[in-house]
């Protein structure tokens, strides 16, 4: 995928409203790039090998916190070395090294800064924005990441905003209804505060909570400077 392309799909978008790119084709990402998007999700089919691989390493290492600067070229290699003899690692190696190549390719990156973390707790319970350009994101195992569309958080309720309430009750948004959620094995696009021209638009988001006794496999890809 080149970026000037989907650049280029989208250089009428601004004079339309906010919206949320969801489809169940991987070419979907590429809305990133529109001005009035701010988070693309990739609803993919994914097999239960993966979510058996997920669980398999929850099992095996509840503590895994792994993080990789890597190229395409050796993503797969350098998890499979990384994870070891956990079972199953090498399915989801194979399959974060196509979520890395896929990327690095949309973004026309030569690296990716990469996260594997295993939780037993919310990791940012509150609603927040990221001060990066872009984040993906995908959920292996557990429950995932919850957010707000653009027209329904009220963003003058985020940081100090809130007077130290919780978010159900500071005014960021005003039914619960309002908070959507993606699904484990979704593969999401966060575009960030950083991101050109996007100041004061980055998606809200925060992370879930976590039932009792429950973990989570999550995985987050990160631009890398040169």
């Amino acid at each position: 995928m080149n970026p000037t392309s989907a650049v280029a799909k989208a250089q009428t978008s601004a004079k339309y409203p906010w919206h949320d790119a969801k489809g169940d084709q991987f070419d979907v990402l590429t809305d990133i790039y529109q001005q009035n998007t701010n988070i693309a999700i990739w609803q993919r089919s994914v097999p239960a090998t993966l979510f058996d691989a997920g669980e398999s390493i929850l099992a095996t290492n509840s503590g895994l916190e792994l993080s990789l600067i890597v190229t395409p070229e050796e993503a797969n290699a350098a998890v499979t070395k990384a994870l070891g003899a956990m079972p199953m690692a090498t399915v989801l190696s194979e399959d974060i090294a196509q979520l890395v190549d896929m990327f690095c390719c949309l973004f026309d990156l030569r690296r990716a800064g990469l996260r594997l973390t295993a939780l037993d707790r919310a990791m940012c319970p509150r609603f927040h924005v990221d001060k990066v350009p872009c984040r993906l994101i995908t959920t292996y195992q557990g429950v995932a990441t919850e957010w707000l569309p653009h027209h329904a958080a009220d963003r003058s309720k985020l940081g100090l905003g809130n007077q130290g309430k919780p978010d159900e009750e500071s005014g960021l948004f005003k039914s619960a209804s309002d908070i959507q959620q993606l699904c484990r094995g979704d593969v999401a696009l966060l575009k960030g505060e950083s991101w050109q021209g996007n100041q004061g638009a980055g998606l809200i988001h925060r992370s879930p909570q976590l039932p009792d006794q429950t973990r989570r496999l999550l995985l987050t890809l990160d631009f890398m400077d040169d």
